[in-house]
């Protein structure tokens, strides 16, 4: 916006921003860039897959958890597998794809669950997470024909564990990351209870945005010392022994 840029706000999900893009592109005979309506946004996200393949020595993770709205993401690297795997440069199978959503917008676990061939429109979506209120992705029927095909599976995961996800994450890692990227985390602990995880597998977690890009959560204040030295650490090492 800094740069001139207009944003323009509707009332409704993203399916309904996407309904009034398509139809305003269709008027003024623009190109619609909305998700998997062009073939480059793709061929970015497979970008993830091939550095991915190279920082595993050219193999691939035993479990990929990955956020999952529209779908991208998920496709982009199960396409770089593919193709790696078939110039020879990958031998190990794809990895387990596992896609993570909100239960406040589940299409894609909803169809999982009920083993159906797509997904169908989530009614009245909620969720912190922007990236995941996606209540009709637009390549449902891929994304669950990728699942199917690498033995994966589809999560959904409570707002409460969400925010202990971006928490836990901040204080082991020191990154704050969007709600979207902390679902991945919490889906981590749920297949951890279901005893889904191997000893030794190599699994790899997708932080797919930053928490700067939503408005920081209430922090507490600071607290007050006692004037005196002896008396302010004596305050500090109390506290911290809590």
């Amino acid at each position: 916006m800094i740069a001139g840029a207009r944003v323009f706000t509707v009332e409704g999900s993203i399916a309904t921003a996407g309904q009034v893009v398509a139809r305003s592109a269709a008027a003024l005979g623009w190109f619609d860039l909305s998700t998997l309506r062009e073939p480059y946004r793709l061929e970015g996200k497979k970008t993830i897959g091939l550095e991915m393949a190279e920082q595993l020595e050219w193999s691939a993770p035993d479990l990929l958890i990955y956020p999952t709205g529209g779908g991208t993401g998920l496709l982009g690297i199960a396409k770089a597998y593919e193709e790696l795997r078939a110039m020879g440069w990958v031998q190990s199978p794809l990895p387990r794809f596992i896609a993570v959503q909100a239960e406040g917008c589940a299409p894609v676990v909803r169809a999982w669950l009920e083993k159906a061939a797509t997904t169908t429109p989530w009614e009245h979506p909620v969720t912190q997470a922007a990236g995941l209120r996606v209540p009709a992705p637009f390549a449902g029927r891929q994304i669950l024909d990728v699942l199917r095909a690498t033995s994966g599976s589809a999560i959904a995961v409570s707002e409460a564990a969400i925010s202990d996800g971006q928490r836990l994450l901040a204080r082991l890692e020191g990154v704050w990351a969007a709600p979207e990227a902390a679902a991945a985390i919490s889906a981590l602990g749920v297949l951890k209870e279901r005893g889904d995880l191997s000893s030794g597998a190599r699994i790899v977690l997708i932080l797919t945005g930053t928490g700067m890009k939503y408005v920081p959560p209430a922090l507490p204040g600071p607290e007050e010392l006692p004037r005196s030295d002896d008396a302010a650490v004596a305050a500090m090492c109390r506290a911290l022994r809590e």
